[in-house]
């Protein structure tokens, strides 16, 4: 009786020592889906790049340039004596608006007004990041920014909606260099 229960206990253990399974996941994400995704942002990506560019083209009184980032500017007014732009954690101070391509205010510059902002270390939309670097002090440009530049698919949950593609005319004020 004694070795029965011994016998019986040692299968126990020996069945509890097996290791955990993995469990499979309850969902996931499909092939398809995703495929549809990349397929459905590409085609809205190469809508609003064909319309920038025929506003471009439109355009014959400025002279615009396509930045490696993936949007388009051109100077109003060209800061020719200084060549300092702003770098990885200098503070810049400027002043911007937002509008839609057909030139609809979103955002005006009285509503926004000068905001400070440290370069590459606080939170503001892509393209607008990407173009401050460019500029130089008491410059004023206008960036055409698709909307993978600007708030994407998210938008900015109050008056920017999904995939708005925007224009901005942004005039730096002042970069103070990073102190160690």
């Amino acid at each position: 009786m004694k070795s029965i229960l011994y016998m019986i206990l040692c299968c126990c253990l020996i069945c509890s020592c097996k290791s955990p399974e993995p469990r499979k996941p309850v969902s996931r994400a499909s092939q398809s889906f995703t495929t549809k995704s990349l397929t459905l942002n590409k085609a809205i990506v190469k809508k609003e790049e064909a319309y920038i560019k025929e506003m471009i083209d439109a355009d014959s009184t400025n002279n615009y340039i396509s930045s490696a980032d993936g949007f388009w500017y051109y100077y109003n007014s060209e800061n020719k004596t200084d060549s300092i732009t702003p770098g990885f954690g200098d503070e810049v101070e400027f002043n911007y608006n937002l509008l839609t391509l057909q030139g609809d205010t979103i955002y005006s510059r009285e509503e926004l007004g000068e905001r400070a902002y440290t370069i590459d270390k606080e939170e503001i939309f892509t393209g607008l990041r990407q173009g401050l670097k460019l500029m130089k002090e008491r410059e004023t440009v206008t960036f055409l920014f698709p909307s993978h530049q600007a708030y994407g698919y998210y938008g900015d949950n109050d008056k920017i909606g999904t995939h708005v593609a925007l224009k901005s005319t942004v005039t730096l004020n002042e970069i103070k260099p990073k102190t160690e």
